[in-house]
């Protein structure tokens, strides 16, 4: 199996990059480096007999290699056609996520219910200071009439 995923590899590699790197990493998986990309993909064996891990992550400042940023799982007999595309739709999401590096964490469960909850926060907050000021301002306007 692992010969079969090698050759995969190679030949991905091919098919995705002209200039490349192909070398087995320490867990037994074949990596796929794009210096001038600044990407790399990973296939690695899962549990499941005939199916591959492919990850795709960036290549940091250095050539260190950042955690992945996507993934999915692919029967490894699909064809190099089927797993180039689906490598390129990784590399594409590793490549939407415009945001510097940052030291790994682990991911919430729901990342885009946050953001979604930090926007209605903004909106709470801007309309309550919008309110605060119209209040403030006919406390004045009423104290103003008043003193008159």
């Amino acid at each position: 199996m692992l010969a079969h995923l090698t050759d995969t590899a190679r030949q991905l590699a091919a098919v995705l990059w002209q200039q490349h790197t192909v070398y087995r990493d320490r867990t037994g998986g074949v990596v796929i480096r794009g210096e001038h990309v600044q990407r790399w993909i990973s296939l690695s064996v899962t549990g499941t007999r005939g199916e591959v891990l492919l990850r795709a992550g960036r290549i940091l400042d250095g050539g260190t290699s950042a955690p992945a940023r996507a993934e999915t799982v692919m029967r490894l007999d699909s064809g190099t056609g089927e797993l180039a595309a689906a490598c390129r739709r990784l590399l594409a999401d590793t490549a939407l996520s415009g945001a510097p590096e940052a030291p790994w964490e682990p991911r919430a469960s729901r990342p885009r219910q946050r953001a979604g909850g930090a926007r209605i926060a903004l909106w709470v907050l801007l309309a309550t200071a919008t309110s605060a000021a119209v209040l403030a301002a006919l406390v004045a306007y009423s104290s103003y009439r008043a003193a008159r």
